[in-house]
């Protein structure tokens, strides 16, 4: 039985309670495209749904294409909290829009449930379709079928604040290549700058799964670990490297190195206090590179293991056709276009954000920041964790995790191993 696959799962797979009627509906629609109206010879008015976490990079792709195309798109942005119950509905319905985006993490929910149209041949005809993202890919893959494209990336890196560092007395072009190194480099800037209160060596988001997840899992992957099984259905988190890691966290919450907020920050400013001049380094997303304080000087590195290695937690959005589209081929001759050199280089990277094509990577505009390079070249190291169950595993502050995690760096480390097993347990459900 392929676990993966939706007659090898119970209902209850389905991402917020999305009915199998919805599942239903969109597999009734046959998923080939057949009784589109119209094809992609001009003027049709394809529509297209985004969550607002990735409005601006959606906007940016529509307004582009629709400056120098005959058919057009017609954008909805929807709040980020309401997306996942809109989409549930839109599928029971019958309404989905002919494209939608999702956060990569949940693409397995809606690929189970046969929401997305089978783009495989579409896909395989692409010159440059080794160099798609391979998380994006990976998640968006089903029995062997492909069903979604990247649409934006966003990877977890260190920053660390080089003026704080020299004052600090530490090299400032010289960042953490191992997580003790990434530990000793944020104590000594709490031990010679700390005395006010103002100046913290590190920080992280201590009530908030996500910020977890997105932070401490690549340094398990940098040290070779696993956090789950490849079917995402059984929790690793109760043994090394990922043990190692809670431990190093620990350690600097108890010498008061993380600043007093972290234990409660829930993430919705978990990465504010950076761009303050507040923190000597710490986890951030690779997105605020851009919208960083122009005259701060920033190192950038990749998340180390323990003691070595690199990789990081490849999110955003995945994008694929709706199987109940009528309009199939004007809906790829878009989402084609998103991932094509013009779109990559003259859009996305043009305005700072990550290609989702490993082979641009160092693209004329990149290039003029060795950091960007260095974030681009992460998209084909990094890893996007797979599992049918992840948010409300994961992500809810209601789920197992979250109380493994702060038992791990804040509480009883001797209550991992059974909170490990609720884990595993969600997973399976």
């Amino acid at each position: 039985m392929n676990p993966r696959s939706p007659r090898g799962r119970k209902a209850g797979i389905a991402l917020l309670g999305l009915l199998t009627a919805a599942s239903a509906a969109a597999c009734g629609a046959g998923g080939s495209g057949a009784t589109e109206a119209a094809k992609s010879t001009g003027g049709l008015t394809i529509t297209m749904w985004t969550r607002a976490a990735t409005q601006a990079q959606s906007e940016r792709l529509v307004k582009a294409y629709n400056s120098s195309h005959k058919n057009q798109v017609k954008l909805t942005v929807i709040p980020t909290d309401n997306y996942q119950p809109r989409i549930a509905a839109a599928a029971g319905a019958k309404q989905l829009p002919d494209i939608f985006a999702a956060d990569v993490i949940f693409v397995p929910n809606y690929t189970s449930q046969g929401l997305f149209l089978d783009i495989t041949d579409r896909i395989g005809a692409l010159p440059y379709k080794d160099s798609l993202a391979p998380s994006h890919i990976k998640l968006g893959t089903l029995d062997g079928r492909s069903y979604t494209l990247p649409h934006t990336i966003d990877l977890s890196v260190w920053f660390w604040n080089k003026d704080l560092y020299e004052k600090a007395g530490l090299d400032p072009e010289k960042g953490p290549g191992t997580l003790k190194e990434f530990a000793e480099q944020a104590e000594t800037v709490d031990e010679k700058l700390g005395k006010d209160g103002k100046v913290h060596g590190t920080f992280f988001g201590g009530n908030c799964g996500g910020c977890y997840v997105f932070t401490f899992w690549p340094s398990v992957w940098a040290a070779n670990g696993q956090v789950m099984n490849p079917e995402g259905t059984a929790s690793l988190n109760d043994r090394a490297p990922m043990t190692e890691v809670f431990a190093i966290y620990r350690d600097l919450y108890a010498k008061g190195v993380t600043g007093p907020t972290a234990k409660e920050e829930q993430g919705p400013t978990w990465t504010g206090f950076f761009p303050k001049g507040e923190i000597g380094v710490m986890p951030m997303p690779s997105t605020t590179l851009g919208s960083m304080p122009e005259d701060m000087k920033i190192g950038v590195a990749p998340i180390a293991g323990p003691d070595g290695g690199e990789s990081t937690f490849v999110g955003g959005d995945s994008v694929g056709i709706s199987s109940t589209t009528e309009n199939a081929d004007a809906a790829w001759e878009f989402l084609s276009w998103t991932v094509s050199d013009e779109a990559q280089v003259e859009v996305m990277a043009k305005n700072k954000d990550v290609p989702a094509r490993t082979d641009l990577s160092g693209n004329k505009y990149s290039a003029e920041d060795p950091r960007v390079v260095m974030i681009n070249s992460l998209v084909a190291k990094g890893q996007t964790p797979y599992a049918l169950r992840f948010g409300q595993t994961f992500n809810d502050p209601q789920g197992p995790w979250l109380r493994l995690a702060r038992e791990a760096v804040f509480g009883d480390a001797g209550k991992v191993a059974g909170l490990n097993a609720d884990i595993t347990k969600s997973l399976q459900q």
